[in-house]
């Protein structure tokens, strides 16, 4: 087994030592706000959104919320947005119900940074509008739909891992409506929330059923950061991370079955892994996250570590923003560190 070669001797104990990668991100935005993810340019509004918060991260203000209102300018009448744009051009018509719940994050995440109110009651509008669309889709089971495709047709599959990032959604939206008074939203809100949590505690049955899912490590590290509470069920999933997932010295694995560690699923687990109060894995991803880099110390997508090589040899804004968020989480950088790591509504 080897190690890529470690090329950034980057210590994340200070936002100034991250700085390169807001300058990547910067550097990669369009004039629109989009913040493109792909060599061809394009990008989806989810990892548009998480490249928007590495940039509020890191005090790029201007250009997080050129980001927002990239978003803003962007979101369809039903509270959707397409799945795919080459900047500011649809070029996949179906929607994601995560996608659509995502804003919430991104502004509750902004308003942690800033602590503007203001901001929180001029976005209200285009949060709740992404929230109920995905909230149309939840069935009765508490799971929500993944998917409307071209036509208007309802996808009837549910996907642990999308529902995992809209229930942290919901839990960041709760957490506005409390801010903003919004109490009898909230209560509605509380309920789909309590019963999107329910489900992906008891997944069985209601989850992947067109297709199994669980060699992707997302769906055994999403739920924690999701927002469950349950200690068996988070205990046997990072079990299930340990054996199965995770290399020793290198990083997570995207897939079970493959010799490919990616960056942004390295990541987010660090941030599962903190959450859990597994400190020193944390720590240890963060720092196998980092060591996939190219010459200017930006994050690689992944690497394959039977044939030794950086695979693809890209290096998607997203990630770059799954390794801020990280490295914030692990090292309590701004006031948005626990964003991840703790429920963010009141009880």
């Amino acid at each position: 087994m080897n190690q890529p070669p470690n090329l950034s001797h980057i210590e994340p104990d200070s936002l100034s030592g991250l700085d390169h990668l807001g300058k990547f991100l910067k550097d990669t935005q369009l004039f629109s706000g989009a913040i493109p993810t792909n060599k061809n340019g394009t990008h989806d509004p989810w990892d548009h959104l998480e490249a928007v918060m590495g940039l509020a991260t890191l005090g790029y203000q201007t250009e997080a919320i050129n980001g927002l209102n990239w978003m803003i300018a962007n979101q369809n009448t039903d509270g959707s947005w397409y799945n795919l744009y080459d900047d500011q051009k649809p070029l996949e018509l179906n929607k994601q119900t995560n996608y659509s719940s995502y804003l919430a994050v991104a502004i509750w995440h902004f308003y942690l940074l800033y602590n503007d109110i203001n901001f929180l009651k001029n976005h209200w509008e285009y949060v709740k509008e992404g929230i109920l669309f995905s909230l149309t889709l939840q069935n009765d089971n508490g799971a929500i739909a993944w998917n409307i495709d071209d036509k208007g047709h309802i996808d009837d599959d549910y996907l642990l891992t999308g529902c995992s990032s809209i229930a942290k959604s919901l839990e960041c939206a709760i957490a506005i409506c409390q801010i903003l008074g919004h109490k009898s939203i909230e209560k509605e809100w509380r309920i789909a929330h309590a019963k999107l949590i329910r489900a992906i505690e008891n997944p069985t049955g209601i989850f992947d059923l067109k297709k199994d899912r669980s060699r992707f490590s997302m769906d055994s590290y999403y739920p924690i950061i999701g927002g469950i509470s349950s200690k068996n069920i988070i205990s046997s999933l990072i079990s299930n991370i340990k054996t199965s997932f995770w290399i020793k010295g290198l990083g997570i694995k995207c897939v079970s079955d493959e010799p490919w560690i990616t960056v942004a699923e390295t990541s987010e687990c660090s941030i599962a892994f903190k959450k859990m109060g597994e400190d020193e894995i944390a720590l240890e991803l963060l720092h196998n996250a980092i060591a996939i880099v190219d010459r200017r110390s930006i994050p690689y997508m992944g690497w394959q570590y039977i044939e030794n090589i950086y695979w693809p040899e890209e290096t998607p804004s997203w990630t770059s923003g799954a390794c801020i968020l990280a490295a914030d989480a692990n090292y309590q950088l701004t006031d948005a560190s626990e964003l991840f790591l703790k429920q963010q509504f009141k009880s």
